[in-house]
């Protein structure tokens, strides 16, 4: 009988289409204990590099990976184990596990959820489903985004709802068809899909342009709105770095996107080759670019977003949380001051613009923590 107090940690599977991951370098060593949420070695995937968290307290008894290596998902990286397990049970434990372990199939029937696709007035809406719950949830990503923006933090949200991510108009497998590009007019496409979709009472979680679609939501239809998440929410102030916004839309190389896409996180390391190529993949597809121009000219205008939705967030009805990455260099973290008191604000160190991927255990922690309250 396997031994409950060692506990195996594995290549993890972020993303529906992750099959493998590159080891990187271990940031615990042997002996050192752990808590939950502490990063314990460095991985990269063809879509971003990140670090493998661990889920449980311990103490790290093996470092079994070695850097450098490529192993499937799923495969032993690590030990952890309390400081009685002898060193045998530790090399039966690993030596058991490597005996035993079968990746995971490749094949159609294995690929678990797909993308589908719901048809507004304006156009085809792209969306992920994940969870079986009968309360719903939606998540919006941010300008130039997908998403994919939330593969680290999809399944562990879909264990408390359904939990629906959309790719914007203008993005990802959406239409391209964004008539003014204003706010207005594609929150009311996304609440036109939550309608075809029969999802009512919805959690609405926004990151940057997704938290001012989040807020005009609930300017127009709070009635379809349980609560309301804002992460690095667009909106709430008139600051952001507009310099951003150009070069991405305009970069045309991977050299010219690199320095644009390393402003997102507060680690530019987790900027890989792969992610910078799938974004110019995007942003090649006939009309994104078209896209992209006349949301960013209607949202930014001098160099300021053009409107704030602050005052929303005065509904003490709809339950609100913001939360914010310290080193922000897209919105200034400083927009989540001064909001009404009734609104939980949480603003986390070392980490930046895309604070719900690099510090994805504490915001899904914090979200899940705010739905059950």
């Amino acid at each position: 009988m396997a031994d409950k107090s060692i506990l195996a940690v594995t290549m993890p599977k972020w993303g529906l289409a992750m099959k493998e991951g590159k080891v990187g370098d271990w940031l615990i060593g042997e002996g050192e204990e752990v808590d939950p949420g502490d990063e314990l070695v460095e991985v990269e995937t063809d879509k971003i590099a990140s670090a493998v968290e661990a889920a449980h307290s311990g103490i790290l008894r093996r470092r079994v990976a070695v850097p450098g290596e490529v192993l499937p998902v799923g495969a032993l990286l690590g030990v952890l184990a309390g400081s009685d397990a002898s060193g045998s049970k530790i090399d039966s434990f690993v030596a058991d596990f490597q005996e035993n372990f079968v990746p995971e199939e490749t094949g159609e029937e294995d690929q678990g959820p797909e993308t589908q696709s719901v048809e507004t007035g304006t156009g085809k809406i792209n969306y992920l489903r994940q969870g079986e719950a009968e309360e719903a949830a939606v998540l919006l990503h941010g300008f130039g985004g997908d998403l994919n923006n939330w593969l680290f933090n999809h399944p562990a949200l879909s264990a408390e709802r359904s939990v629906y991510a959309f790719d914007l108009p203008g993005h990802g497998g959406s239409s391209k068809q964004v008539g003014d590009g204003s706010v207005v007019s594609l929150a009311e496409t996304l609440h036109e899909a939550c309608k075809a979709l029969g999802i009512e009472q919805v959690d609405w979680v926004g990151h940057s342009m997704g938290g001012a679609l989040a807020l005009q939501t609930v300017k127009v239809h709070p009635e379809s709105v349980r609560s309301l998440t804002l992460i690095a929410g667009a909106g709430l102030g008139t600051e952001i770095n507009s310099d951003y916004l150009k070069g991405f839309t305009g970069s045309q190389s991977r050299r010219e996107l690199k320095p644009h896409i390393e402003l997102l996180f507060n680690d530019p390391g987790l900027v890989t080759r792969q992610l910078l190529e799938d974004l110019l993949r995007f942003k090649r597809i006939d009309g994104v670019q078209d896209a992209l121009q006349t949301i960013m000219n209607s949202f930014v205008r001098d160099g300021q977003q053009t409107e704030k939705w602050r005052d929303v967030l005065e509904n003490k009805t709809i339950p609100a949380q913001v939360i914010w990455g310290a080193t922000d260099r897209i919105i200034p973290s400083a927009h989540a001051f001064g909001l009404p008191r009734h609104v939980q604000v949480q603003v986390l160190e070392n980490y930046g613009h895309m604070v719900q991927m690099e510090g994805a255990t504490e915001v899904n922690r914090m979200i899940l923590q705010f739905w059950q309250s």
